[in-house]
This record gives C-alpha cells, sequence and structure tokens, in this order.
C-alpha cells in the first residue's frame, strides 16, 4: 500500500489546532485528488484536505449543472422547432383538404419533415 503524504509545514489545521505537518496524513479527509481545477483548467494530483476542497467542488458542480443546463435547453429548442415545422406541415394539409372537397384523394400528409437536423 503507497504511503500517505503529510501536509506542508506551517499551516494549522482548524479541525485538530495542531500543524498540518502532524496531523493530516492520520485524518480520515485527508485524501487524493486527481482532476481538472475548474478556475485555472490545470490538472491537479495531489493530497489535499477534503473540507479545504469543499469550495472548489461547489465551484465544478456549479459549472457542470450551468452546462447540463444549456444542452438541455439545446435540446428543448430543436424539439419545439421540430414540433412547430409538424404542425405548420399538418395545417397545410388540412387547409388543402377543405379547399379541395372532402372526397380527395391527395394523400394525408404530402411532405414528411426532416426530424433530425
Amino acid at each position: 500500500m503507497s504511503r500517505i503524504p503529510q501536509a506542508d509545514q506551517g499551516a494549522i489545521c482548524p479541525l485538530h489546532k495542531r500543524d498540518t505537518s502532524t496531523v493530516c496524513h492520520k485524518c480520515p479527509w485527508w485524501c487524493r485528488v486527481v482532476g481538472k481545477d475548474p478556475q485555472s483548467d490545470r490538472m491537479i494530483d495531489d493530497w489535499r484536505c477534503s473540507i479545504a476542497l469543499l469550495p472548489l467542488l461547489l465551484i465544478e458542480g456549479a459549472q457542470q449543472t450551468r452546462q447540463a443546463g444549456a444542452a438541455i435547453e439545446s435540446m428543448r429548442n430543436e424539439l419545439v422547432a421540430g414540433v412547430v415545422e409538424c404542425v405548420s406541415i399538418a395545417a397545410e394539409d388540412a387547409q388543402k383538404r377543405l379547399d379541395a372537397g372532402c372526397g380527395s384523394s391527395e394523400p394525408a400528409v404530402s411532405r414528411v419533415p426532416s426530424v433530425m437536423g
């Protein structure tokens, strides 16, 4: 099993009220973080306190939520455009049938809209 590294000297742990180099490597909240910093886009591969990472993780969660919201809005806009196109085609065909009379042999839909781009 790999050895858990100690924290740098000089900082005081707010939970244990002692130097971080003497307590962090024993603390269950001391964990390895691997990923990308959402503020600077630099890669992280470091051991840090989970409590100290909370602001960073909250920022990342907010960014992911914004991206998901944008993707949902984009899909909704495409769906609405497709529905509007289908309804307008159906209205045109219904108007043609009304203009031609009840005995028309014209198919119900004269053209099929392209659903996907």
